[in-house]
């Protein structure tokens, strides 16, 4: 067994694996080929344990886009098998040795609870849970109808900038231990925009004179889709907007053929929690949030 940086050929292999250990995170084939070709940029490293040509093992970093002080997050994904044997631990010092050459000063690692204890053996401590939900999207319910004069536009006919800024806006005011003030929009769209993973047609926006103040981002292979990010702007929530833009583009997605779509919420977004309760999701997993001062 090797433990190395990811490469290209491990690609097949690398979707069996995450397939098999966290479908629900909607690993894609065009996303993670991207990963793998890319050229090395600061804190965004993948790492692979290799058993006779099969991945059992799996690192992946970033940094926290807009993070301040500057966080890195990652996660390591170990096969049943093949834990106690040291892997985790070879993959944890490669994540944190990338973070400081980036200059990270924390990390972040969303981790199987049964892992907490582990972890703090680095420093770790847990500051929430983050829940994993399900559902199939055919099952959603009727849509709630639209206040007055509100749009519900696909993204792909949305202005870049306008959900760029409406963007901005959610991730300084969306609950998490990330502070985060600004990303340039030159590397939101590189990241975001135009992220092979991204499905813009099956995105949607809420749009009112002209401006987004709702939207929700679709990522997947439109046979599974993961809602990255569902926002309301502050001063439209408790209108049902967020309801009214899931429930339209879970339709959207099951007219599209799209067999199951998955999201997550930290345990404190209690708004959100309902909203998914109210369209049908259900519990797939929950993952402890752990961090650490590099």
């Amino acid at each position: 067994m090797e433990i190395r940086a990811a490469e290209a050929g491990d690609l097949e292999s690398a979707l069996a694996f995450h397939d098999a250990q966290v479908p629900y995170l909607v690993v894609t084939a065009g996303d993670l080929s991207r990963r793998l070709a890319a050229p090395p940029a600061p804190g965004q490293a993948t790492y692979a344990a290799v058993d006779d040509g099969e991945v059992v093992a799996w690192a992946s970093t970033a940094l926290t886009p807009g993070s301040e002080p500057l966080a890195g997050e990652f996660r390591i994904l170990v096969r049943p098998d093949y834990r106690r044997r040291g892997i985790g631990a070879q993959l944890l010092e490669a994540v944190h040795e990338e973070f400081r050459r980036a200059g990270a000063t924390i990390a972040r690692v969303f981790a199987e609870p049964s892992a907490a204890e582990w972890a703090a053996r680095w420093g770790y401590r847990q500051t929430r849970q983050v829940h994993y939900a399900g559902i199939d999207p055919r099952k959603a319910p009727d849509r709630p109808g639209a206040p007055t004069g509100v749009e519900l536009i696909p993204l792909n006919e949305v202005a870049p900038r306008k959900l760029y800024a409406a963007n901005e806006v959610a991730q300084r005011t969306k609950p998490g231990d990330a502070k985060i003030t600004s990303q340039p929009y030159d590397d939101w769209l590189q990241s975001v925009w135009h992220a092979p993973a991204v499905v813009l047609d099956l995105g949607l926006a809420a749009v009112l004179d002209d401006e987004v103040i709702g939207f929700t981002l679709a990522l997947g292979d439109r046979e599974r889709l993961w809602s990255k990010m569902t926002a309301t702007m502050p001063e439209f929530r408790g209108r049902g907007l967020a309801k009214l833009i899931k429930a339209t583009a879970l339709h959207r997605a099951a007219e599209a053929g799209v067999q199951s779509c998955y999201t997550a919420n930290y345990d404190g977004n209690l708004p959100m929690l309902a909203v998914n309760e109210w369209l049908g999701y259900y519990r797939v997993a929950t993952h402890s949030v752990l961090v650490c001062d590099l």
